[in-house]
């Protein structure tokens, strides 16, 4: 059974309430990416696509991800996630090699440059979250908006 939806006959449509909703929470989101990318790079250099691959990498043992899989973490198509690698390879922040499992897959492994440069750029981006997010909500905002983002999460993940 599959989770995509097809067209009713008869279109549900959204109440005014949930329009505004709707559209408030979408235009807020967008705003607050486009914010957290730019000063992340106009301060570090490093986009927030970049910066979000080596999180990814930090994050897991070896700091090394098949590169399929960092493309999945990162909601990224394996295409996008190759060139953005290569960047970040010509920085000498990231490099490839092959999986030993099955000299197949490629990995793709945080160097330690790369970490510093992540370790340097994490001030910025935290500081900008807190200013543009959770500086802007009360607590119970705050714990609103985790209930509501677990509950999508859980909703639209992939099954693993």
């Amino acid at each position: 059974m599959s989770d995509e939806v097809s067209a009713p006959s008869q279109p549900r449509w959204l109440s005014a309430e949930e329009q505004q909703a709707w559209r408030a929470w979408l235009y807020s989101t967008l705003l607050l990416q486009d914010r957290l990318d730019r000063e992340l790079t106009r301060a570090t250099g490093i986009s927030h696509a970049y910066y979000e691959i080596l999180v990814q990498l930090s994050e897991t043992p070896g700091r090394a991800l098949r590169m399929s899989d960092l493309a999945d973490r990162c909601l990224s198509s394996r295409s996008r996630l190759s060139h953005a690698v290569s960047r970040l390879e010509e920085r000498g922040w990231v490099r490839r090699q092959v999986c030993e499992d099955d000299g197949r897959g490629q990995l793709a492994v945080l160097t330690d440059e790369g970490f510093t440069a992540l370790e340097q750029a994490a001030p910025v981006h935290v500081e900008s979250v807190r200013t543009h997010l959770f500086d802007q909500l009360s607590p119970e905002q705050v714990r609103a908006l985790q209930d509501i983002g677990q509950t999508l999460q859980a909703h639209l993940s992939p099954p693993r």
